[in-house]
This record gives structure tokens, C-alpha cells and sequence, in this order.
């Protein structure tokens, strides 16, 4: 496996989920449709596959393309499969902790893969291991499984109901039976995206729509919050959760997390990023000789804003497109070169130039800072930084990496305090109801999770939901 570098100055989501019902190339569609979703988690890979009345798996530290090869792919063969792509937002980032999670019970076998964190997870496993049970990682997924198993002799729908009724907070799953069953499971407040696709007369279930379309599936529908889809051999059966909740899309989807070619919460995810650039210049015009992003995350909302200010667009700053995230860390003496071999700056057109950055957030700051550093001493004469949505200046327990406020910068500084130690001449947030507006939804203030921009948590959680507490889970 080739050593692996993450930018921890970009906050970072919990997995990409990928199902498919008895396919004879199960496998290898699974392992495209992780390919698509690899943005949502680059730690592990793993894809199970229901053949014979048994679970085959395959997982391993490192992207899909350094977890499976062709002959493993054979391997695993077809039948019904569901793959997963993992950012470790609970449980440590260690090869027991890759799903699927498989696990054995009276001669059956099943399988689960989880996007998202259950709030309630710590309170969970000690009442489950009062009563006897033995948990293999340190996941909070597995609590989902341990519930199901205790509940299987209510049935199998009523076990799956059972044990979603008892999860709090934010979770998508795909789950897998050794006869070959999927089942797609959503939360109720309906956090984390999950839709369903149809491939010639088979259904196909995946975290985002860009998925579907690199195995030329047919775009559906998304799951409703609190529904379950049970895919079998009678067809997909679907059932409603009774209990009703407020709804709690992640806004932070749009903003940054879901790929740009996707539709997610019924709004193309490229449009929605126009959108929030093109308010972001109407709040905040300033005159300069171009806009530019830090490719690639600020890119849309830079043309946004270039198309409403009517100021050029330029790539300012040229990607290396060949260093992902595989190079090997440098030592602290060169601490600034894991910065810059990967953005490089096209001297010539920002030289002596009044600039426009667009930035999709702002969480600890310091990628930020060295990149104005470098501009600077490039010769830019004016930086104006603009960020198209609100300070993140609260938690998240949902499912993103920033569980603590101490590391979120916006929530220690002033904006002036942030401008001056970003080396900036202006700075400026979209503001929440500017955010919220361009997505396009009906009724925004009540479909969306705002609680990393306004501290309003739609579901009550754990105070142990410290990183050390969730990490020994």
C-alpha cells in the first residue's frame, strides 16, 4: 500500500456506501461505484459479496485502487454486494475498524456499511455489553448490528426496526444477508444522503448519485428520512419509520463534502456551488482584477461569483494532479513544501494584480495561511479572501472530524482577528441566510442541519462525544 497524506485542514467526512442486488458482476460494479464515492473516505476499502449462502469479503487499509486488483475482484465474484469507503470519524483508523463489518449468527451471515455517527453510541455499547455482548472494533457501527442480532427473534423486518429505533443521530446504511438481501437504511432527520438506482432490472443503492452514473445505472430516487429499503428476491419492499422527525440535511454536503456532478437532496451539487458564489459577490463585492479558487474545492462558487461581478475568472493556482494524496510527508524542516507541491502559482497573471481568493471554509486555517504567505511574496497586491459559506464556529456530531471547537479557528478569532492573521486585506463569510437561500430548497430553515454555523444540534447527544471518549468506544 502506498503511504498516504491527509489534508487535516479540510474537514473530512465519515464514508461513501455502495450496494448492488444480484448482479453477476457485483463485484467489479461495487468497486466502480467506490471509485466514484472515493472523495467520501480515502482510509480503507472493503466490498462484501453474498455467494452460496455465505458472505465473502475483501477490505484493506488505502484507496480502492490500492485495496483491489483484478484478480481480487474475480475472487469475490457476483451475487448481491455492498462496498464502503472509510474517513474514521469514530473508532481509530486501523485495518479491524475497514467495513463491511461482517458478522455470524446460527448459520447466517451478514453485513453492514456505515456513513455517518451515532450520538448515542457510547450509552449503547455499555448497556449492550452489561447484557453480554462482545464487540470486535471499535466502531460505532457495530452497535447497529449487536441490536439487530438481539432483536432477530421478532423477525427479520421487525429486528432491522427494532434496532434503528434505538440509534440517535446521523446514519446511512447498506447492509447485506447471506441470502443475499440489501437493505438501505436512512435516519430519520435524514443527515447523511443515500439513493437508489436500477440497473438492468437490478437495484443499486449508493451515497451519491455520481455513483449510479459511472455504472450506468438509472437514477430512481432518494431515500425519505426514516425509510428502510429491503431489495429481495419478491422486489424492494420500502417502509416508513412512524416516528417523525425535523429534518437535518447536512448543508456542509453542498458546500464541500458531495462530489460536483451529483444530486443530492434534489439539487445538482454543481449548480448549488454557483449559486452560493454568485450570492457571496452580491453580499460582498469588492473591485479587483480576478477571481480565482484554491482548485479544487472553492472552484464552483468562484465562478459564481466571477459570472455575478462580472470580474475575470482565472485558475491562479495550477494543481498537480499526479500527487494526490500519496506523496510522503516532509520532514518539519520543510514544513511548507506538502503546501506547494501540490498548488503551484501562475506567476504571470497574479504578479502586482488585485486578487480575489474563493474558499468553500475556513477550519483550522494554516493550508490557508501559507498559501496567502506564498502569493504575497509572489508579488499580489491586494488578497481578498472570500469563503462561500458561514464561520464554522461550533462542533459537529454528526459525522464530520471537527468534534471539538478548539479546532475550528473561526470559533477563536473575530473575523478582523482571522483577517490579520491570515495575512489578508479583506475577508468575508457568506452569511447563514445568503447560504441557505441559494441551495434552492423550499422551506430551508427547517430542512437543513445548521449546527457547525449556529450551534442549534437537532439531535440531543452524548456529553462523552469527546475524540479520546468515541476513540475507545
Amino acid at each position: 500500500m502506498k503511504p498516504t497524506t491527509i489534508n487535516i485542514n479540510k474537514p473530512r467526512e465519515a464514508c461513501g456506501l455502495f450496494g448492488i442486488y444480484e448482479h453477476p458482476e457485483a463485484s467489479k460494479l461495487s468497486y466502480f461505484g467506490l471509485y466514484a464515492l472515493q472523495h467520501r473516505g480515502q482510509e480503507s476499502a472493503g466490498i462484501a459479496v453474498a455467494r452460496n449462502k455465505k458472505i465473502v469479503e475483501h477490505k484493506k487499509m488505502g484507496l480502492v485502487s490500492d485495496v483491489f486488483d483484478m484478480a481480487c475482484l474475480e475472487q469475490l465474484g457476483g451475487g448481491s454486494a455492498i462496498g464502503h469507503v472509510r474517513y474514521s470519524t469514530t473508532g481509530s483508523s486501523v485495518l479491524s475498524n475497514a467495513q463491511p463489518f461482517v458478522v455470524r449468527h446460527k448459520k447466517k451471515s451478514y453485513a453492514v456499511a456505515h456513513n455517518g455517527n451515532l450520538v448515542n453510541a457510547y450509552a449503547l455499547k455499555n448497556e449492550l455489553e452489561e447484557s453480554g455482548s462482545i464487540f470486535q472494533t471499535t466502531m460505532d457501527s457495530e452497535v447497529f448490528l449487536h441490536l439487530f442480532i438481539k432483536n432477530l427473534k421478532f423477525g427479520f423486518e421487525q429486528a432491522i426496526i427494532n434496532a434503528v429505533s434505538r440509534l440517535k443521530g446521523a446514519f446511512s446504511f447498506v447492509m447485506l444477508t447471506s441470502n443475499g438481501e440489501v437493505i438501505g437504511i436512512k435516519d430519520p432527520n435524514g443527515f447523511r444522503p443515500l439513493c437508489l438506482g436500477k440497473l438492468n432490472e437490478r437495484y443499486v443503492l449508493a451515497s451519491e448519485t455520481c455513483a449510479l452514473d459511472l455504472v450506468e445505472a438509472k437514477f430512481v430516487r432518494e431515500l425519505d428520512p426514516g425509510e428502510i429499503v429491503i431489495i429481495g428476491k419478491d422486489g424492494i419492499k420500502s417502509i416508513k419509520s412512524p416516528n417523525t422527525a425535523k429534518r437535518a440535511f447536512c448543508i456542509f454536503e453542498f458546500i464541500y463534502f458531495a462530489r460536483p456532478d451529483s444530486t443530492i437532496f434534489g439539487q445538482n451539487v454543481y449548480q448549488t456551488r454557483k449559486a452560493h458564489g454568485r450570492r457571496l459577490a452580491k453580499e460582498s463585492h469588492v473591485d479587483a482584477d480576478l477571481v480565482m479558487p484554491f482548485p479544487d474545492s472553492g472552484t464552483y462558487a468562484a465562478l459564481g461569483y466571477s459570472e455575478e461581478s462580472g470580474i475575470p475568472f482565472e485558475t491562479g493556482m495550477i494543481r498537480n494532479h499526479y500527487v494526490g494524496r500519496t506523496f510522503i510527508q516532509p520532514t518539519q524542516s520543510m514544513r511548507d513544501f506538502a503546501v506547494r507541491v501540490k498548488l503551484n502559482p501562475v506567476k504571470e497573471i497574479l504578479k502586482g494584480k488585485d486578487i480575489i481568493i474563493i474558499e468553500d471554509s475556513i477550519i483550522r486555517g494554516t493550508t490557508v495561511k501559507t498559501r496567502i504567505n506564498a502569493l504575497r511574496k509572489l508579488g499580489v497586491k491586494h488578497v481578498h479572501l472570500r469563503v462561500s459559506g458561514p464561520p464554522h464556529i461550533f462542533p459537529c456530531h454528526y459525522g464530520i472530524d471537527f468534534s471539538t471547537k478548539g479546532e475550528l479557528i473561526a470559533a477563536n478569532k473575530s473575523i478582523e482577528e482571522l483577517r490579520s492573521f491570515l495575512g489578508l486585506d479583506t475577508l468575508y463569510y457568506l452569511s447563514l441566510e445568503g447560504l441557505l437561500e441559494s441551495t434552492n430548497i423550499e422551506n430551508p430553515q427547517n430542512n437543513f442541519c445548521k449546527a457547525c454555523f449556529d450551534g442549534c444540534y437537532p439531535v440531543e447527544f452524548d456529553e462523552c462525544l469527546s475524540k479520546d471518549c468515541l476513540e475507545n468506544l
